[in-house]
C-alpha cells in the first residue's frame, strides 16, 4: 500500500515514519511512504502556500492551489484504489474501522494542514475530512503519523504476529483492551492476578474479556453509552 503525504515540512516526519514496524514494513515492500514538499507545487518564485483569509480575521490561510496541484501530481503517478484525506480538526474523528477499511486500499494520499487551516475549497478535491482527537494541534504532520500507523498496522506482513492486533482496543468491539501484566508476577506487592499464571487458557479468555468490559466502563463509558452517573453507580 501507498502512502502520499502533502505537507510544508516533509522532514518532520521522515524519520518519525521510517523507524520501528513502519521502517520495517517499508524495507519490505509492504508499504510505501512518499513525502512530498507542498512548497513543490507552487506557481511562483517565493513558494508561497499561504495567505491572508478573505473577510480579515487572525492568522494566515493555506492556499488551495498547492493542495489540488499535488493532488493531481500524485494520482498520475500510479493507478489503483486510493482515497484522498484532508486532516483537520474539523473533521469527522478517525476510529479503528477507518484503519481497517484503508488497509484495503492501494493507497492513501494525506494532506497536512498548518495555520489557520485550509481555503474551504479544497473539500472539492478530497474524499474526507478527518479529525484524530477533539483538540487543535499546530499541523497535521502528527495526525497523517497517526493514520498511517494505524492503518498500515492492519495490514498482515507489518505487525509480527497479525492475530496480536485481535486484542487490540477497539478492534472488532467498542471496548479497550484488556490490561496485560509480564514478568515479574508480583512487583513491590503488587501480583499478577493468579489466573493469568495458571494455564487455563478457557479460564484466562473469560477474565480478559470480563477485564476488558470493566477498563472501558471506567475509562471509556461514553463508548457503552454510559453516562459519568452510571459509571459511579457501577463501579
Amino acid at each position: 500500500m501507498r502512502f502520499d503525504i502533502l505537507t510544508i515540512f516533509p522532514e518532520a516526519l521522515r524519520d518519525l515514519l521510517s523507524t520501528g514496524i513502519l521502517g520495517q514494513a517499508q524495507a519490505s515492500g509492504v508499504i510505501d511512504v512518499r513525502l512530498h514538499d507542498l512548497r513543490s507545487f507552487t506557481d511562483d518564485p517565493h513558494r508561497i502556500v499561504d495567505d491572508r483569509p478573505y473577510g480579515g480575521g487572525a492568522g494566515m490561510l493555506m492556499k488551495v492551489e498547492p493542495f489540488v496541484t499535488g493532488i493531481e501530481s500524485i494520482k498520475a503517478s500510479g493507478d489503483g484504489k486510493r482515497r484522498t484525506v484532508l486532516l483537520s480538526p474539523q473533521g469527522r474523528l478517525f476510529r479503528q474501522a477507518d484503519a481497517a477499511d484503508w488497509a484495503r486500499l492501494d493507497g492513501l494520499i494525506l494532506l497536512c494542514g498548518r495555520y489557520e487551516g485550509v481555503d474551504e475549497r479544497i473539500i472539492e478535491f478530497v474524499d474526507e475530512e478527518i479529525s484524530i482527537g477533539d483538540y487543535v494541534l499546530a499541523g497535521g504532520e502528527v495526525a497523517a503519523a497517526v493514520v498511517v500507523e494505524a492503518t498500515a498496522r492492519m495490514m498482515p506482513g507489518v505487525v509480527g504476529k497479525f492475530d496480536s492486533i485481535e486484542s487490540d482496543s477497539f478492534y472488532d468491539k467498542p471496548r479497550l483492551g484488556a490490561p496485560q501484566y509480564t514478568r515479574p508476577p508480583e512487583f513491590r506487592g503488587l501480583r499478577v492476578p493468579e489466573v493469568l499464571l495458571s494455564g487455563d487458557h478457557a479460564k484466562i479468555e473469560a477474565f480478559r474479556e470480563a477485564q476488558a468490559w470493566k477498563k472501558t466502563t471506567r475509562n471509556r463509558p461514553e463508548l457503552l453509552g454510559l453516562s459519568l452517573e452510571e459509571t459511579t453507580k457501577h463501579g
